[in-house]
């Protein structure tokens, strides 16, 4: 029964260890993406422009871009902020991204049907 016990205590102890993040941590905002940004793709010529919505940790929007190399995109975005770093995709599925917001700058990744750029934004207008 003691070893039964001790089993126990150190199976818990353990499972609690390697349990997951809390739920406050995983929903925790502390940015707020709502407005205009404006920005382009790092070393490229592509222009990005989001207009966003927020709303507690979902965002919506829309995303108007031009490029050289695909002639540009215009449509509705969806998207999340969890702690400081708002993720997106745009509804067809062709772009979505990964960006740390500090302030009025946000700065990551765009995933996009030509790969994955760099990409840095900043706010135009709240």
């Amino acid at each position: 029964m003691r070893s039964a016990r001790l089993a126990l205590a150190l199976f818990l102890a353990v499972g609690l260890g390697c349990a997951q993040k809390d739920w406050i941590d995983r929903t925790l905002v502390t940015e707020n993406v709502t407005g205009v940004w404006a920005g382009s793709l790092r070393g490229g010529t592509g222009r990005y422009q989001f207009e966003l919505q927020q709303q507690g940790a979902k965002v919506t929007g829309t995303l108007n871009m031009s490029t050289t190399v695909s002639g540009g995109y215009s449509g509705p975005v969806e998207g999340s902020m969890i702690g400081d770093v708002f993720t997106f995709k745009d509804v067809r599925g062709a772009y979505s991204g990964e960006l740390t917001v500090a302030g009025d700058e946000m700065a990551g990744y765009v995933d996009t049907p030509f790969g994955r750029r760099n990409l840095s934004l900043r706010r135009a207008s709240r």
